[in-house]
């Protein structure tokens, strides 16, 4: 005969009312596959890259010098750049400067695309990060807020609400909102600086312009999470237990709900570093934005060759790094392995 323990409530202060628990593993097999998967990504992107310059319609090099350009100045350029070597030779050149830090130089200034990206990033960077944690910190309470209003069936209102805002948010692209906060609070009011970075305020516009549309996505996937989790037994006792608020949302729930809000806010990031080129644009940030429509509009092939690869680069890194912390955070990911089975 075996001895059965007596079934108790748990008590909600305790960790054995959040959610069950599981080993929490990361897997050197799971961890070598992702990166396995990262390396392919990155091989694919390397030749993508290379591609591009082939695959433009005409010769780069006349659009570049000009269709009057003589015949042998253009031939002299395409020599001096390796452009008239076999595509396997160019394409292993173009592997090893890569593997040396060498992503060419700028047709029109003449100046290393390293410089010319090493300038930029970290601005580009900075404002991406700044926006993913403005979005977070104003998403992720309000989210919480309209689960709560709204669970059960109750806020009918505060639901329509909720969701055609957030809704409308969406919708609306970075630039427009950039538009918008730079001819009202710069232009108009003059509270802020239009253009540059001259210091901490030079902030507010663009990152505000950019954490919008994020924060509306982030707050609408908040909002279902929490309504999932408010609606386990472990919340209901705790709701049983008269806590107090602070201690039952902000210890209990906010926990459980941050798994999927911050993977959301991890791959936002890598699409706020793409998706920022047309607000560094409305607000000259000192970028890789401004770069990129440089080099476009100039048809500066190496350095839109770069950015093609240094921003895929930056969203594959991204993309990776949260499914490394996804694997850490969610024992049921697929990057932590099968979940530990109870005895």
């Amino acid at each position: 005969m075996t001895d059965t323990a007596p079934v108790t409530d748990a008590d909600p202060t305790s960790d054995a009312a959040q959610v069950p628990h599981r080993a929490r593993r990361l897997t050197p097999a799971s961890l070598a596959r992702h990166l396995l998967r990262l390396i392919v990504s990155l091989a694919v992107l390397v030749i993508a890259s290379f591609a591009m310059i082939h695959l433009i319609p005409g010769d780069p090099l006349r659009q570049m010098l000009g269709p009057t350009a003589p015949k042998a100045l253009v031939d002299q350029r395409r020599a001096a750049l390796g452009l008239d070597d076999p595509l396997p030779t160019q394409f292993l050149h173009y592997v090893q400067h890569l593997a040396s830090g060498d992503l060419g130089t700028s047709f029109f200034s003449s100046q290393p695309v390293a410089s010319l990206i090493g300038q930029g990033l970290p601005n580009t960077v900075a404002l991406a990060v700044a926006a993913t944690f403005v979005a977070l910190a104003v998403a992720v309470p309000l989210g919480m807020w309209g689960a709560v209003r709204t669970h059960q069936g109750r806020g009918r209102r505060t639901e329509a609400a909720f969701t055609t805002l957030t809704g409308a948010a969406v919708a609306i692209p970075e630039y427009l909102y950039g538009l918008a906060l730079l001819l009202v609070f710069a232009l108009g009011l003059g509270l802020l600086p239009p253009a540059g970075l001259t210091g901490p305020a030079s902030y507010v516009l663009p990152v505000t312009a950019l954490a919008i549309a994020p924060a509306a996505m982030i707050a609408r996937l908040a909002r279902v999470e929490t309504l999932r989790e408010l609606g386990t037994d472990y919340m209901r006792l705790a709701h049983a237990k008269r806590l107090p608020a602070w201690r039952l949302y902000a210890v209990h729930l906010l926990p459980n709900t941050l798994t999927a809000t911050l993977t959301m806010g991890g791959l936002l990031l890598g699409g706020l570093i793409t998706g920022s080129v047309l607000v560094e644009n409305v607000f000259a940030w000192p970028g890789l934005g401004q770069r990129t429509v440089e080099a476009i509009t100039q048809k500066d092939y190496p350095v839109a060759q770069a950015m093609i690869l240094v921003y895929g680069a930056l969203v594959l890194l991204i993309n990776f790094l949260v499914d490394v912390l996804l694997g850490v955070l969610d024992p049921q990911s697929s990057l932590s392995g099968s979940p530990s089975k109870e005895a």
